[in-house]
């Protein structure tokens, strides 16, 4: 919802479940094999029950192998299972598809075979695939989200310490709109690992004057008392991104919680600005959806979502306008972009659960 390219930085997410995700059936089966399939992709796989497995490829089944991996690590017993995946969420499109394929498979395991983790054991397993099974350098926003989402609730998230708060988030006569700018995403492994690096050299700067360990650690005022440390232009734009969108999500928060939707609006748009102007990962894409949104009076606010170059965009959309809106962003976007948006209308939900 707000608080992007913080998560690295030891600051405050405000992330939410949506009624869109990932479904898992599940059929033990006498054969001694793991039998994966999904109605999404042709790619399937049978594999013999073994005690440990290995990444092979890009096919979509290493996540869910990754995860079966790691409960055998942790000396817990699996037998053999059928297992059909069926998503309705955009796939590579920054909402989270991978990380609900592997919460949904953990969860799933340890109900089945009673392995006796709790959820916080099943996020962290969850990242650990994302990390050292795929090999992708992300946060643990994504699967904290997944497991611990409530309906019609954010999550206040302290990447630092996993301490958390559930927030009302009653979006009323709105619907959360997803729109995917259906920009093929080449995530930008290099871009996010310069930013990472840009944000380390901020916070090394910082630090001949103040005992930090993050630079979540300090909020805008502080900031602005020791941005005369940082030299490098471009790092200080990074640095000031980081800690102006932390304390937007406390903003964001007490916005939330006295029902001022409109004053979150407001956020939304100063995050999209910022993750625009001074961080500089979202993209003609992005910038030409959020710029339709700010003409489109049944708008209260957008943002880009997740860690930009494409993706998606979020917003909050008047419901009884919800299908005119659809229908002229798609018109607008193409005229510019030269192919249509995907356009969804979605609500806070819960986080994963047995059906």
């Amino acid at each position: 919802m707000i608080g992007e390219h913080i998560d690295y930085n030891g600051g405050l997410v405000m992330p939410c479940a949506i009624t869109m995700g990932t479904y898992l059936l599940t059929a033990p089966n006498k054969d001694g094999l793991f039998r994966f399939k999904s109605l999404n992709f042709e790619d399937e796989l049978k594999i013999p029950v073994q005690s440990s497995y290995e990444k092979t490829g890009k096919e979509w089944y290493n996540y869910p192998l990754g995860v079966i991996h790691n409960f055998l690590q942790n000396g817990k017993s699996v037998e053999g299972l059928d297992l059909m995946y069926f998503g309705n969420l955009p796939i590579g499109s920054s909402l989270s598809s991978s990380a609900s394929i592997e919460v949904v498979t953990a969860f799933a395991l340890n109900e089945l075979f009673q392995s006796g983790f709790s959820r916080l054991e099943l996020v962290k397993l969850s990242k650990k695939v994302e990390n050292e099974f795929i090999g992708v350098n992300s946060g643990i926003m994504d699967q904290f989200a997944v497991a611990f989402g409530e309906r019609n609730k954010a999550l206040k998230l302290n990447c630092d310490t996993l301490d958390y708060q559930a927030v009302e988030c009653d979006l009323g006569d709105h619907y959360l709109a997803i729109i995917n700018t259906n920009k093929p995403r080449k995530l930008t492994e290099s871009k996010y690992n310069e930013r990472v690096s840009e944000c380390q050299a901020a916070l090394k700067s910082l630090q001949q004057e103040l005992d930090i360990a993050n630079l979540c650690d300090i909020n805008t005022a502080t900031f602005e008392q020791h941005e005369h440390l940082i030299s490098d232009p471009v790092v200080l734009k990074r640095a000031r991104h980081v800690v102006e969108e932390n304390d937007r999500v406390l903003e964001a928060a007490k916005a939330l919680d006295q029902n001022k939707l409109d004053e979150f609006g407001k956020l939304m748009y100063a995050s999209h600005d910022s993750l625009q102007h001074l961080y500089e990962v979202s993209g003609v894409e992005l910038d030409t959806i959020v710029e339709f949104c700010k003409q489109f009076p049944a708008v209260t606010g957008a943002r880009m979502t997740g860690a930009g170059f494409g993706g998606c965009a979020i917003a909050l959309v008047k419901k009884n306008s919800f299908d005119d809106f659809s229908k002229q962003i798609v018109d607008y976007y193409t005229s510019r972009i030269g192919y249509a948006p995907s356009v969804y209308s979605s609500e806070i939900g819960t986080g994963v659960t047995q059906l």
